[in-house]
C-alpha cells in the first residue's frame, strides 16, 4: 500500500456538487478569516466560531463560515 501525501488528495468538499463547500483547516480559516490561527482554535473551542474537532484538529467549512460573518456583522 503506497502513503499519500497531502497534496495528492487535493481539496476536500462537503455536499452536492451544485452546493459543495470546501472543508478548511484552522491554518486556512485563519488566512480566510485574516486572523491569527491560535484567536480561530480559541474561538473554535469557546463555540465562537463553528467548527467541528477531527481527532486533534479543528475543521471548518467555507460556506458555515461565510453565513457566520454575515451574522456577526449584522
Amino acid at each position: 500500500m503506497s502513503e499519500k501525501t497531502a497534496t495528492e488528495y487535493g481539496n476536500i468538499y462537503i455536499g452536492a456538487e451544485s452546493e459543495a463547500s470546501p472543508v478548511m483547516t484552522s491554518t486556512e480559516a485563519a488566512d480566510y478569516l485574516k486572523m491569527h490561527v491560535k484567536t480561530v482554535c480559541r474561538l473554535a473551542k469557546e463555540g465562537k466560531i463553528p467548527a467541528k474537532k477531527v481527532g486533534s484538529e479543528w475543521r471548518f467549512l467555507k460556506s458555515v463560515l461565510d453565513r457566520w460573518l454575515t451574522e456577526e456583522l449584522v
